[in-house]
């Protein structure tokens, strides 16, 4: 297992788009304390991020995940480019005829595609716990460590991401199509939720109840926006009389549905591997 995720870091760390590309997301994920020293005024009003409950534990924990899952992009262009550059430089055929077996290939990028969820989510982690103990009101102990069940959903959530981007690079063989690909079908999903939510069940909760099974929803669905669990904006929608009825809370059916997806793009990817004549 060593070897394999050895093998895989090697080809991505001499690959110097990858190499800039993934030194980008974790400075890009660091970034997220620069929002403590935003200050601004809008005429009277003194805004002041730190002192609006941001990084109030255990509020932070939703608030920094929520934040840093945008930023996957970023490396969701080095997994399909890692991809793609397995067929463009016949790396893969070249690990096939040295004895790497095609389960042993697509076991090296799931592992490789883990390590990136995992390493992500332990930088969160541990940016989480120095912000919200620079700024935080709250630092007892149970409150800090109330809301761990987002860095879970967070690491689900790219893992199941990454390994969509994963089958997406084995099924197109080229980076900007699988691109392509993947925001074809954002859209698409976006577009079937508002049919069915909208015009076919818009009087019911039977729209929603069909998209969340849907692979991007379902990650979607793991850490819902943060901002208006915030008591300012709260307080702003009582006084304009628009009751906040929003679940925040990180629910076990979404964790097994994108895990599902998690194996079943594996298997794709597999099955679409076995198949082809490399």
């Amino acid at each position: 297992m060593n070897r394999l995720i050895s093998i895989e870091l090697q080809k991505i760390w001499k690959n110097k788009a990858s190499r800039i590309l993934t030194l980008t997301y974790f400075i890009l994920l660091s970034f997220i304390a620069l929002i403590a020293s935003i200050k601004f005024d809008i005429g009277p009003i003194h805004i002041d991020p730190s002192e609006m409950g941001i990084f109030n534990f255990p509020f932070i924990w939703q608030f920094n995940t929520y934040v840093a899952a945008w930023l996957k992009f970023f490396l969701a262009i080095v997994i399909v480019s890692m991809m793609a550059n397995e067929y463009s430089y016949g790396t893969l055929k070249q690990n096939l005829i040295d004895g790497l077996s095609k389960k042993e290939f697509i076991l090296s990028k799931f592992l490789t595609v883990v390590l990136f969820a995992l390493g992500s989510t332990v930088f969160v982690f541990i940016m989480t716990l120095i912000l919200g103990y620079s700024f935080s009101s709250y630092t007892e102990f149970d409150i800090v460590f109330s809301d761990l069940d987002y860095l879970l959903a967070f690491f689900v959530k790219l893992t199941g991401f990454f390994s969509f981007c994963l089958f997406l690079g084995i099924l197109v063989k080229r980076s900007a199509f699988a691109l392509g690909f993947l925001l074809v079908w954002s859209i698409f999903e976006w577009i079937l939720k508002g049919i069915l939510v909208f015009k076919v069940f818009p009087n019911s909760n039977t729209g929603s109840y069909i998209t969340q099974f849907l692979p991007l929803e379902a990650m979607s669905n793991l850490i819902t926006e943060p901002f208006t669990r915030l008591s300012i904006i709260r307080s702003i929608g009582t006084q304009i009389g628009v009751e906040n009825t929003k679940d925040y809370a990180v629910h076990i059916l979404s964790i097994v549905i994108v895990l599902v997806w998690t194996l079943l793009f594996m298997l794709f990817s597999y099955k679409l591997l076995k198949k082809r004549d490399l």
